[in-house]
């Protein structure tokens, strides 16, 4: 029985040696992510990151949409950042490309393997591993966030920027919830239930903005960069 012990204690003990291993080159591979990401994004124009769902099609009315955004932001001179993806990702890329602006994928590996769009700069394109290294490059050099109507990524991503915005944890930039229609109840929770709740307070509901005009959007993202200093080309 001792024998039988030992064996498995040493099994166990080795076991555990090959974990941590694993978990100081995954650290290693995390550091490199970070480093790309930097070294990308800082090379690019004032930026705007757009969110959106990859699931819609190219023609629907949030696609259009999406593209239009893209293309007018691109044409004032931000380059355009998507999460490299289908759907509303593409219609972000997509408009960049056709105003002649940068347009920038931060794509990710996904178990179903998400395709990175044929609309992104080839050579401002990445792939990440981590979902938390790629949020870190949406908002580390972003001048605006685009959040159109999307799933639970966009959802995730929106709270992400707000969250840190009321934290005082990143610096304050214009979040603008795109289809005033389409996030309606998503506000009425806020109101109706957060609010009342004192969950958040009545302020925190001034961090984002609800557009349903490109040219709104737009304006509203270039007038903040230029109030606070952080563009001065345009």
């Amino acid at each position: 029985m001792a024998i039988t012990f030992n064996d498995n204690h040493e099994n166990d003990r080795m076991a555990a040696l090959e974990s941590q291993q694993q978990d100081i080159w995954r650290i290693f591979k995390i550091m490199s992510e970070f480093v790309d990401g930097y070294d990308l994004l800082s090379r690019a124009a004032p930026a705007v990151s757009i969110f959106g769902s990859a699931r819609m099609k190219p023609g629907s009315k949030y696609y259009e949409l999406t593209r239009q955004v893209a293309y007018q932001l691109a044409q004032t001179g931000y380059a355009v950042v998507s999460g490299g993806g289908g759907g509303l990702m593409e219609a972000a890329n997509r408009g960049a490309r056709e105003a002649g602006g940068e347009s920038i994928g931060l794509n990710i590996k996904l178990p179903f393997e998400q395709k990175a769009n044929d609309y992104i700069d080839p050579d401002k394109l990445m792939t990440f591993q981590h979902f938390f290294v790629r949020k870190v490059m949406f908002v580390k050099y972003a001048q605006g966030f685009v959040v159109m109507p999307g799933g639970y990524g966009t959802l995730d991503e929106f709270s992400e920027a707000i969250t840190l915005i009321q934290t005082q944890k990143t610096k304050l930039f214009p979040v603008i919830l795109m289809a005033s229609n389409y996030w309606k109840k998503l506000l009425e929770w806020m109101r109706e239930a957060a609010l009342k709740e004192d969950c958040i307070a009545e302020k925190d509901l001034g961090i984002f903005h609800i557009c349903d005009e490109p040219e709104e959007a737009v304006r509203i993202i270039k007038d903040f960069g230029i109030h606070h200093g952080y563009i001065t080309n345009f």
